[in-house]
C-alpha cells in the first residue's frame, strides 16, 4: 500500500484537482447568494451573477453619462500604467543599488546599513509624507510603490552579486577586465534574471501600495472605485473589480515568467 506522501498525480488528475477548490468556493457561493436573496431579494452582501452582468456590462460597455468614459477600462488603464511606472522605477533603482553593494565592498559599507534602515520603515507610514511633498497627483503614487518594494529588490540583488563566485571575478582581473567591465559583463548578465524573479515577489506589495494610494487621494482607478462604491454596499462592482485585479496579477506574473524562461534559458536549465 502506497503512502500519501509518495503519490503524484498525473496531468489529467492534476488539472482536477487545481480546478477542485475553485469550483467548491463557486458552488459555496451561489448557494449562500441563492438562500440570501430568497430571504431578502434587495440583499447586496453576496449579489447572484445576474447582477453581476448587469452592473459591470454598465461600467465595461456603456460610457459614463458624467465622463463620458468606459469606467472599467479607464480604471485598468490608470492603474496599471501607474503600476507599471512604479515596478520600472523601482526595478532599475533595485539593480543599481544591489549590484554596486553587492559588488564593491567600499560602496557596502557605506550604504548597506542606510539599505537596510530603509527596508525597515513601513512604507504606507509615509504616505501622508508623500502627499504633503509630492501632492495628491500621480506622483506620490508612483513614489509609494517605488519606496514599498525598491528596497526589497535592492537586497536580493545585494545577495545574489555576493553569491557569486569569486573564481569568476578573479579570472575577469587576470583577462584584464576594469571594475565597470566586471559590472556590467560579468556580473550584470547574471543578475537579471534573478531581478526578474525579484520583481515577481514584489508584485504583490505593489498592488497593495497601489490600491491604498488611489483609496485615499485619486479620482479613477481600481482602488479607487473599489473604496468609492463601499459606501454603497456595491458587492456586484467590488467582487468584479477583486477578481479583475487578482487575474491581472496572475497575468503579469506569468509574463513576467515567460519572458525569464525565454530571455535567459541557461538560467532555468542549469537550475539556478
Amino acid at each position: 500500500m502506497k503512502r500519501m506522501i509518495n503519490l503524484r498525480p498525473d496531468r489529467s488528475w492534476r488539472m482536477m484537482l487545481t480546478l477542485l477548490p475553485f469550483a467548491l468556493l463557486l458552488l459555496v457561493y451561489i448557494l449562500s447568494s441563492d438562500a440570501r436573496l430568497a430571504l431578502n431579494p434587495n440583499d447586496k452582501l453576496l449579489p447572484s451573477f445576474a447582477q453581476f452582468a448587469s452592473t459591470m456590462q454598465q461600467m465595461v460597455f456603456e460610457p459614463s453619462k458624467r465622463t463620458g468614459e468606459l469606467l472599467f477600462w479607464q480604471d485598468t488603464f490608470s492603474s496599471l500604467q501607474r503600476l507599471g511606472l512604479g515596478i520600472l522605477i523601482a526595478a532599475t533603482l533595485g539593480l543599481v543599488i544591489g549590484l554596486l553593494t553587492g559588488a564593491l565592498p567600499l560602496v557596502s559599507a557605506a550604504f548597506s546599513p542606510l539599505l537596510t534602515v530603509v527596508s525597515l520603515i513601513p512604507p504606507m507610514a509615509l504616505l501622508p509624507i508623500l502627499f504633503i511633498v509630492f501632492g495628491l497627483g500621480e506622483l506620490s503614487k508612483v513614489v509609494l510603490i517605488v519606496i514599498g518594494i525598491f528596497p526589497f529588490i535592492a537586497r536580493d540583488i545585494q545577495k545574489r552579486a555576493q553569491e557569486i563566485p569569486a573564481e569568476q571575478l578573479v579570472k575577469s582581473q587576470t583577462l584584464g577586465a576594469a571594475t565597470p567591465a566586471i559590472l556590467l559583463r560579468v556580473l550584470l548578465p547574471q543578475l537579471m534574471p534573478r531581478l526578474i524573479d525579484a520583481v515577481r515577489l514584489s508584485l504583490g506589495a505593489g498592488w497593495l501600495f497601489l490600491i491604498a494610494a488611489e483609496a485615499i487621494a485619486s479620482t479613477d482607478g481600481l482602488g479607487y472605485r473599489i473604496f468609492l462604491v463601499r459606501r454603497y454596499l456595491s458587492m456586484d462592482v467590488i467582487l468584479p473589480y477583486v477578481a479583475w485585479i487578482t487575474l491581472l496579477a496572475f497575468l503579469v506574473d506569468w509574463l513576467l515568467a515567460w519572458a525569464n524562461r525565454r530571455l535567459y534559458p541557461w538560467y532555468h536549465q542549469g537550475g539556478l
